[in-house]
């Protein structure tokens, strides 16, 4: 045992805290499971997140056996993504005809493996875990965020609940346009671990350990958050259609459910009408005789635009999952309408990775493989404004739209979401697609209106508040005016350049300097 033992700072497991593993998994999952419940209302709270997690760090600390912490670590990171995404059983079984045994494994089999990173950043921890509290709260922290960034990156990346987006409305939203996403998860991951590994320590530390938590807790409300400006006011009209998910690409539906769309773009008295993603189903080409050419025409004079998804493309070029803006000064252009394609792509929804064929086969989903648009699409002007699309999954990735700030006098003043999750029923994905946009309006500090099938069908201002929602799993158009902003938060300013890097450089230079530290004092405790 190091010297500091006797003042608390040495975390060598206690027999005291020695359980059955059995009783330590149980436990953990349910810890897993009430940590998926912090991503969305009505149980969101930063403060439920970050307890589950120094929960997960106490019995982690207790053990000096890797593989025993890596499946602390697994158990409970299983169940937070399955409480978080079980949804996606909906999408596989419901509409995709897949069995519901197989839709089930295949549910657990991605959370899984997307666990095997908090399994192997835990088991990290117990082998290179520093004596002193500090340190150890700075190395579990910097694990944790090395975890979150490997499911958020790696394979496309699949960051849905990560550990920032239950911070929305906390003291820790402070940080969003200062480090994003991934900075909030990690500075809960420090406090979190920073309180556990302070459970043992006596008395007064413990007090004291407490009161510095609550500082660091608190600590980046206190930050600055002004970084925009108000740039000018659209009005704008959000439709949301309500078309159940297994009538969307009916022939004998399609009809009535595109004669409200375009009625209601046409009606619409606003600068900017928007349309959710795939409103309308099918290729300009397959449209009536005379429909494309008169939508577009609509806008061609006046001052009014509308933002519409449809897929775009033909057999030989590709396909392209998209937006088409429409305006006049669109019409004027060489396309004649504006064209925003998705780029980030949703595996097995928008593109079959290699090798898994057989597994799209099994479902009865029109699914196939789209192209890509660029990184760094130009924004949709209008009325003064530059409109910046983003469609459904892609607002999960910040550091993408941040890309589109590398240029301040074309960045986006606005962000609009387009999405269509009826895929996944009447389900919490709702809710929590809801948090992600938020938090993507407080990393940037830019407005987000959001134009969905059946929700979240929202305005929300650049401090990540809603201001005006329409029920979800309601047909309805919500109007209301946007503010859009101009300037650069720190968020935007850095990632746009250099994506997540500093944030993964930062975290492996924290693990490097832990694994330096233990080494030096293995060589003291066993010099002769």
């Amino acid at each position: 045992m190091s010297a500091g033992a006797g003042a608390g700072t040495d975390f060598t497991p206690l027999q005291s805290r020695a359980w059955p593993l059995a009783t330590e998994l149980l436990l953990l999952l349910a810890a897993g499971a009430l940590h998926a419940l912090s991503f969305a209302p009505p149980v969101a709270a930063g403060w439920l997140q970050a307890a589950c997690v120094a929960l997960l760090a106490w019995r982690v600390a207790g053990t000096r056996l890797p593989g025993h912490a890596a499946a602390l670590g697994g158990a409970f990171s299983v169940a937070w993504l399955g409480g978080g995404v079980w949804w996606l059983f909906i999408s596989m079984h419901r509409y995709g005809g897949m069995p519901a045994w197989l839709a089930a494994l295949a549910v657990l089999l991605l959370c899984g493996f997307l666990s095997l990173y908090l399994a192997a950043a835990m088991a990290a921890w117990v082998r290179w875990r520093p004596a002193s509290g500090w340190g150890a709260a700075a190395l579990f922290a910097a694990l944790w965020l090395l975890a979150e960034l490997a499911r958020g990156v790696l394979f496309t990346g699949f960051p849905w609940v990560a550990a920032g987006y239950a911070h929305v409305d906390g003291a820790l939203a402070g940080l969003a346009p200062w480090l994003g996403v991934y900075g909030i998860g990690a500075w809960s991951a420090f406090v979190a671990a920073f309180v556990a590994t302070a459970v043992e320590r006596p008395g007064r530390e413990r007090i004291g350990a407490g009161v510095a938590a609550l500082a660091l807790w608190w600590l980046p409300a206190a930050l600055p958050l002004d970084f925009t400006a108000a740039s000018g006011t659209l009005s704008v009209a959000l439709l949301q259609g309500n078309v159940p998910q297994d009538e969307k690409f009916e022939p004998a539906r399609q009809p009535e459910a595109l004669a409200w769309t375009v009625g209601e773009l046409l009606a619409a008295r606003a600068d900017l009408v928007i349309a959710p993603e795939t409103a309308i189903p099918v290729l300009p080409a397959q449209l009536p005789e005379g429909f494309w050419q008169g939508l577009r025409g609509a806008f061609a004079d006046g001052e009014r635009a509308a933002l519409v998804g449809i897929p775009l493309g033909d057999a030989a070029s590709g396909y392209t999952n998209s937006a088409i803006g429409l305006s006049r000064a669109a019409a004027d252009g060489p396309r004649g309408f504006y064209r925003y394609d998705k780029h980030h792509l949703v595996p097995f929804g928008e593109f079959i990775p290699p090798g898994f064929r057989w597994f799209v086969d099994l479902m009865n989903m029109p699914l196939g493989d789209f192209n890509r648009g660029p990184l760094a699409a130009p924004a949709f002007a209008v009325q003064g404004q530059r409109v910046a699309p983003n469609i459904c999954y892609e607002d999960l990735f910040g550091e993408e739209l941040a890309a589109r700030f590398v240029d301040p006098l074309g960045a986006p003043t606005v962000l609009a979401n387009l999405s269509n999750i009826a895929w996944f029923g009447e389900s919490v994905a709702i809710a929590q697609h809801l948090q992600i946009s938020r938090l993507r309006a407080l990393e940037l500090q830019r407005p987000m209106v959001r134009a969905t099938n059946t929700g979240a069908t929202v305005i929300i201002d650049h401090r990540g508040v809603v201001t005006h929602a329409l029920a979800p799993h309601s047909r309805g158009v919500l109007r209301g005016p946007v503010q859009g902003r101009s300037g650069l938060t720190p968020f935007a300013a850095w990632a746009g350049h250099l994506g997540l890097w500093p944030l993964g450089l930062a975290a492996l230079a924290g693990l490097l300097a832990a694994v330096l530290a233990r080494r030096r004092q293995e060589r003291v405790e066993t010099a002769p």
